[in-house]
């Protein structure tokens, strides 16, 4: 009797101190390592431009290698601006629960850090920093779809509506505090809300774009058009595998706690083993339907489980990582057939990867993450979806009928390095060095 008195006095005596504990200030070197957290992880996933720069140029041909890196950098430079200019408010400024933020310029507000109060856990810039190249990264998705065909300009414009206006806004649902995240839905580092964004943006300008001369034949027969460079393709796919670590590991949003760190442990590591599955279960899949095993379609497969895992990498065990990935791997290499049906002509396959996986990743979040509902994340994929598609729908239609967005038939036969920069990626293998020796 007289021990459960002691333990009834010790609790009442420590409840203060708990409550205390509880409320304790935000310490400099918690936001200091927070702070780090967003920057590094920001770095990374800035790296994934050189990826999808790397991975495009080898999946075009050669005539069109130099355009594909001058949209990837200017892809990069355009969101930087436009998010800072418009984004970054429209998509977390006053959302509430509603389904838009506010228009007005962003700036960073460090006063109270300057005054010793460290509440909000790391520095604005950073923020901003790390979420800005995570739009970045949805519009370099569509880059690599619509390429070999399509004007510079008409498309960097594209880009511009894309991440100043259309991703911010279904951004702001979620990420923002929007109406899908008072419903729960759930997307830790952006399956749908960055790479099925990408991916919807890359499907209405691919059908209004249409397919390359010659892609698709009278007799319903897919003339396959390979890549100029394998070994770039797979350098690509190395950074971006890589630069995965930080859009998923930073997407923790903390560093300085151990309850973070473990946290961040396990998103690294559930990366790495999603990306694996995919990898290895394209691979099978491929021997398995075509008698070989394709490079191309093997680099999709690891990249397709990626973008699988990313909307839930941190309840899975690595076996479910290494089995969200694996379908991944395997609804990527189905789907690339599929589209190729329908006419619709992706180059380097970010439809299957990023679109498809991007819904897949999505909708099973629910079988790790009891907290998930199934319905919601339908809700979700489907809503995000519809406004991608309807937004983007109206200005791919827009500059078609205004500006033109398809270069000439002798100007895709040329190839847009020379009609459009007036250059070559690789002079030396170009017609202008040939007349040279055979003169």
């Amino acid at each position: 009797m007289f021990r459960i008195w002691k333990l009834a006095i010790m609790a009442v005596l420590l409840t203060p101190a708990l409550a205390l504990a509880e409320e304790a200030p935000v310490s400099d070197v918690t936001f200091i390592l927070n702070t780090f957290s967003f920057l590094i992880s920001g770095v990374l996933v800035m790296w994934m431009a050189a990826g999808f720069a790397m991975l495009e140029s080898g999946l075009v041909q050669s005539k069109n290698v130099a355009i594909i890196c001058l949209k990837n950098i200017a892809i990069f430079a355009i969101a930087s601006v436009l998010y800072y200019l418009i984004g970054y408010n429209l998509m977390y400024s006053g959302v509430d629960g509603g389904f838009i933020g506010q228009l007005g310029l962003w700036f960073a507000d460090d006063a109270a850090a300057k005054g010793g109060d460290f509440a909000l856990g790391h520095t604005a810039g950073s923020d901003w920093f790390f979420q800005m190249v995570f739009v970045a990264t949805a519009a370099s998705v569509v880059s690599g779809t619509v390429a070999e065909r399509i004007k510079l300009w008409p498309f960097l414009t594209f880009c511009a509506v894309l991440t100043a206006i259309i991703y911010p806004i279904q951004g702001s649902w979620t990420w923002g505090g929007g109406w899908l995240s008072n419903l729960g839905f759930a997307d830790y580092a952006g399956s749908s809300i960055v790479h099925s964004v990408g991916g919807w943006s890359a499907l209405t300008g691919a059908i209004i774009l249409g397919a390359r001369k010659g892609k698709y034949r009278k007799d319903g027969s897919v003339n396959a058009i390979p890549g100029s460079n394998l070994t770039l393709a797979t350098l690509g796919t190395f950074i971006l595998w890589m630069g995965w670590f930080g859009f998923n590991g930073g997407s923790a949003l903390a560093l300085g706690t151990v309850d973070a760190i473990l946290e961040q442990s396990t998103v690294y590591i559930n990366t790495n083993m999603g990306a694996c599955g995919g990898l290895i279960a394209a691979m099978l899949l491929l021997q398995i339907l075509y008698k070989k095993t394709d490079l191309t379609m093997s680099l999709n497969g690891a990249l397709a489980g990626l973008v699988s895992i990313t909307a839930g990498p941190v309840t899975p065990s690595p076996l479910g990582a290494i089995l969200i990935g694996a379908v991944g791997g395997c609804l990527a290499v189905l789907a690339v057939p599929f589209f190729d049906r329908l006419k619709i002509d992706d180059v380097v396959g970010a439809l299957s990867v990023h679109l498809v996986c991007g819904i897949w990743g999505t909708l099973a979040v629910p079988f790790t993450n009891p907290e998930a509902s199934f319905h919601i994340q339908l809700l979700g994929v489907a809503s995000i979806g519809a406004f991608v598609v309807l937004c983007t729908s109206l200005v791919w239609l827009a500059l078609k009928y205004t500006v033109g967005i398809r270069v000439s038939e002798d100007e895709e036969y040329a190839g847009s390095d020379t009609t459009e920069l007036g250059l070559e990626a690789y002079p030396e293998f170009g017609q202008g060095s040939s007349k040279v020796r055979h003169r």
